[in-house]
C-alpha cells in the first residue's frame, strides 16, 4: 500500500489550501496599498448623491478596489462603498436589491445571467450619454471587446468589458525540480498526451511515494469538466465552453461529448490513475487545497489556472515552478475556446436607478484606458488580466505571469457566442437544466469507478443533454421567444481563428 504524503504535512500546511483565497487577498492588499494611481481629470461634472456603491465578486478584484477607491474618492470628493461578495451572495443580494431599488450603482450580473435579461428587464442603463465621445473610447479596446447581444443592445453600449476571458483553468503548472529530475523540460518541448503520461509515471517511480506525477482537486466536480473539455479541445474538438453551448460543435450544432477527442481525454485521466501516478486522496481535495500542496513538493504536474502564479510567488518564493500549454495528442492542431473576448462574469453595468451614474461612468472610463488597464494589471496580475494586451505587457506583473498571458494569446481562441447572435436565447438559458450526471459528474464517476465504459457513458450524456436542450428550447418558444436550435449553428466558424463581428454579419 502506498503511503500518503499527507503524513509528512502539518495540519497548518494542509489547511492552507482551504484558505487560499483569503490569503491571496490579504497578502495582495499589502502590495496594492503601495500602488500609485494616475487619476485623470473627471470626464464630466461630479455631483455625488450619497455614497457611490460598487459590487462584484471580490477575490483579486477586491485587492485592486480596496487600494483604488480610497484614492479615487479623495480625488473626486466622493464616498465610495465597495462590496466584494461571493457569487452565491451576489446571486441573491443583487436581484433583491433591484426589486427593492436598493441595488448598488455599479454591479456585475449574477453568475450565468445573460446580459440580455438585465437589459430587457430594465436593470441597467446604457453608457451612451454618460461617457463623452464613447465611440472613440471604445476604439481603444481590442477588436471583439464589444459585441451586439453581449454588451451592446440595439446599438447602445451597456457593459464595461475590462478583463480578458482569454484565460484557462487547465493549463499545466509543474515543479521544475521534479520534472527535470525525470528528464523532461516542457519549456523547450511541449508536452503531448503520451509524454505527459510518461512524465507523471517517471516522477512517481523516482520518488517512491514521496511525490507523485499528478494532482487534481478531485472533489470539486467542475475541475473534471474543465480539464476534460480543455484536453479534448487541444486534441481538436471544436465546441463551446459554457451554458447552452457547452460541448456543442458550433459548425454543426451537434454535441460532441462522445467524440474521439473527449473519449481520449478521459482515457488519459484514467490512465494516470491506472499507472499509480496520481497523488493519493485527490477525491478529498478541492482546487485550492491541491494548489496549496504543490509547493510542498508532493506532485510534479497539475492542471489549473494562472491565479496560482502570483500566489505562489508571494507565499512560496522558493518554489521553482514552470507553466506550459494544455497538452494534446502528438501532431494535434487544436486550441482552447472561450465564448467571448471579455470575461462575462467581470463585465460591469450601471444600475438603471443609480443615484450616481456619472461617477460610475467616470470609473468605467478610467478602467477602459491604457493607464487604468495598466494600473489594473499591476495589482491583479494574470488572475483577471486586463483586456488590453499592451497593458498586460507594460504592467509590473512578473515575467512568468506575462509569459502565461502570452501563451494564452497563442492557444486560446474566441469562438462563436450564440447569445450575440440571438439575445432571445437568454430565455432558453433561464430554463435550461443540465442533465444529472452532467459532464463533470460523468467524468468524476468514471474516475472513481462508480460507472464504467467511457464511450457508453459519454454517449448517454449526449442523449440526456439533447433532451434537456430540446425541453428548454420548447419552453422558451412556448413562452413567445423566437429561438431555434439552428441558432447554435455557425457554419462559417474556423476554430483556429477568433470569431469576430464580421463573422456574425456574414451569417
Amino acid at each position: 500500500m502506498k503511503t500518503s504524503p499527507f503524513s509528512s504535512l502539518s495540519r497548518r500546511q494542509f489547511l492552507a489550501g482551504t484558505t487560499a483565497l483569503t490569503a491571496m487577498a490579504l497578502t495582495g492588499v499589502g502590495s496594492a496599498l503601495a500602488q500609485e494611481f494616475t487619476i485623470a481629470d473627471p470626464i464630466g461634472t461630479i455631483t455625488p448623491d450619497g455614497p457611490f456603491r460598487w459590487i462584484d465578486s471580490g477575490d483579486q478584484k477586491a485587492v485592486f478596489y480596496k487600494a483604488f477607491f480610497p484614492k479615487y474618492g479623495e480625488a473626486r470628493g466622493v464616498e465610495v462603498v465597495y462590496d466584494g461578495l461571493p457569487w452565491n451572495d451576489i446571486n441573491q443580494v443583487l436581484p433583491l436589491g433591484i426589486r427593492n431599488s436598493t441595488a448598488q450603482d455599479a454591479f456585475c450580473l449574477p453568475l450565468n445571467m445573460p446580459p440580455a435579461f438585465a437589459v430587457n428587464e430594465g436593470w441597467v442603463q446604457p453608457l451612451d450619454g454618460l461617457i463623452p465621445d464613447i465611440e472613440a473610447w471604445k476604439a481603444g479596446f481590442p477588436a471583439g471587446a464589444f459585441l451586439e447581444g453581449l454588451n451592446v443592445f440595439d446599438g447602445k453600449t451597456y457593459g464595461l468589458p475590462y478583463t480578458s476571458a482569454r484565460v484557462t483553468s487547465a493549463h499545466v503548472l509543474y515543479n521544475k525540480r521534479l520534472v527535470a529530475d525525470a528528464g523532461f523540460d516542457p519549456a523547450t518541448k511541449d508536452l503531448t498526451w503520451d509524454s505527459f503520461r510518461q512524465l507523471a509515471q517517471k516522477v512517481t517511480e523516482m520518488n517512491s511515494g514521496k511525490a507523485y506525477g499528478f494532482i487534481i482537486g478531485g472533489n470539486q466536480a467542475n475541475r473534471w469538466a474543465d480539464v476534460t473539455r480543455s484536453l479534448a479541445q487541444m486534441a481538436g474538438a471544436a465546441c463551446g465552453d459554457t451554458s447552452i453551448g457547452l460541448g456543442v460543435d458550433f459548425r454543426t450544432g451537434e454535441l460532441v461529448f462522445d467524440s474521439d477527442e473527449f473519449v481520449g481525454a478521459v482515457e488519459l485521466l484514467l490512465a494516470l490513475q491506472q499507472d499509480g501516478s496520481i497523488f493519493p486522496g485527490v477525491m478529498g481535495l478541492n482546487a485550492p487545497q491541491a494548489r496549496a500542496l504543490m509547493p510542498q513538493g508532493v506532485a510534479g504536474l497539475m492542471f489549473q489556472g494562472p491565479w496560482n502564479i502570483p500566489q505562489w510567488e508571494r507565499e512560496n518564493p522558493d518554489f521553482d515552478f514552470g507553466i506550459a500549454p494544455t497538452p494534446g495528442p502528438e501532431g494535434a492542431k487544436g486550441n482552447l475556446v472561450v465564448s467571448s473576448l471579455a470575461a462575462a462574469s467581470n463585465t460591469m453595468f450601471i444600475n438603471a436607478k443609480s443615484k450616481n451614474p456619472r461617477i460610475a461612468a467616470d470609473v468605467f472610463h478610467y478602467l477602459g484606458t491604457e493607464q487604468g488597464q495598466t494600473d489594473w494589471g499591476n495589482i491583479v496580475g494574470p488572475s483577471d488580466p486586463p483586456i488590453f494586451p499592451a497593458a498586460a505587457a507594460n504592467s509590473q506583473m512578473s515575467e512568468r505571469s506575462k509569459a502565461a498571458l502570452a501563451m494564452f494569446q497563442d492557444i486560446i481562441k474566441v469562438g462563436p457566442n450564440p447569445f450575440a447572435r440571438n439575445p432571445q436565447l437568454s430565455e432558453v438559458a433561464k430554463v435550461y437544466q443540465e442533465p444529472t450526471p452532467n459532464l463533470a459528474l460523468t467524468v468524476q464517476g468514471l474516475f472513481t469507478g462508480q460507472t464504467t465504459g467511457i464511450k457508453e457513458q459519454l454517449t448517454a450524456l449526449v442523449s440526456a443533454t439533447n433532451q434537456a436542450l430540446d425541453a428548454a428550447f420548447k419552453t422558451a418558444k412556448d413562452a413567445g421567444a423566437e429561438v431555434s436550435r439552428d441558432d447554435l449553428v455557425f457554419a462559417n466558424w474556423s476554430p483556429p481563428k477568433d470569431y469576430v463581428a464580421a463573422d456574425y454579419e456574414a451569417l
